[in-house]
């Protein structure tokens, strides 16, 4: 290679690149790169390409390597960009690539930059889709069938029945050894419906529960003599004296 034609490439890409390019030996340049259409609202993004020229240069690829220096650039992201450039340098061997080499650059950085800003749009999609599903499920609640039914209720009954006996507990402390006797003697005792469930001949008639020696009143008689007390007081006659 030429040092002639090289020094004529760098005088191209210093015109070309003032800020941009940095010469890092007589062999060797660094020129940084960004997305030649950047996204409103997405993290700057940012590469140096370091190029470094082989005695075959432009008959034989440079060497190349990349240096995100703003932002990141994934593992995959730099081996896709390095393949591509590669491919880039074989179609122009035999000429000055260095540009076009850049030029490409850029241009797949604002790919990336791009199916970033796509990605970041469909997760918060994802996630809003997400969240609304959730809000329906909370406020449409949970469908009920048998099985669900019957374990919520075995569920609920057990937690009755532990806080009934928690409460139990705590009463029973309050009282003293004797209060504690009667307490439980009472609530021991069967109820008028246990009872009633247990032995079905208590179902008695009122005329058993009628006391001994108690008076019984016939109410036809009471109602007979008022009757008979009206007829009488409508038939009376008053004497001339009177």
């Amino acid at each position: 290679m030429s040092t002639d034609v090289l020094l004529e490439e760098f005088e191209v890409l210093e015109s070309i690149y003032p800020t941009e390019l940095a010469k890092l030996s007589e062999r060797a340049v660094r020129i940084d790169a960004e997305p030649e259409e950047p996204i409103d609202g997405e993290d700057e993004l940012r590469v140096a390409l370091e190029v470094h020229y082989t005695d075959d240069y432009p008959d034989a690829l440079p060497e190349m390597a990349l240096d995100a220096i703003e932002g990141e650039l994934g593992e995959k992201e730099e081996e896709e960009l390095l393949d591509s450039l590669l491919k880039v340098g074989e179609e122009n061997l035999g000429m000055a690539m260095t540009f076009a080499l850049v030029a490409h650059l850029r241009e797949q950085l604002s790919v990336i930059v791009k199916f970033r800003a796509q990605r970041r749009k469909e997760e918060e999609a994802e996630k809003e889709r997400l969240a609304i599903e959730a809000e329906e499920a909370r406020t449409r609640g949970t469908p009920v069938t048998i099985d669900s039914f019957k374990a919520w209720k075995a569920k609920f009954d057990k937690e009755v029945a532990t806080k009934r006996a928690r409460e139990e507990e705590e009463k029973l402390k309050a009282l003293s050894p004797k209060e504690r006797e009667e307490y439980k003697k009472i609530v021991t005792r069967p109820s008028g419906r246990q009872l009633f469930e247990h032995d079905g001949t208590l179902a008695i008639s009122d005329d058993s529960l009628v006391e001994e020696g108690a008076v019984s009143v016939d109410i036809s008689q009471y109602d007979r003599t008022a009757v008979e007390q009206e007829e009488e007081e409508e038939h009376v006659t008053f004497s001339d004296s009177d």
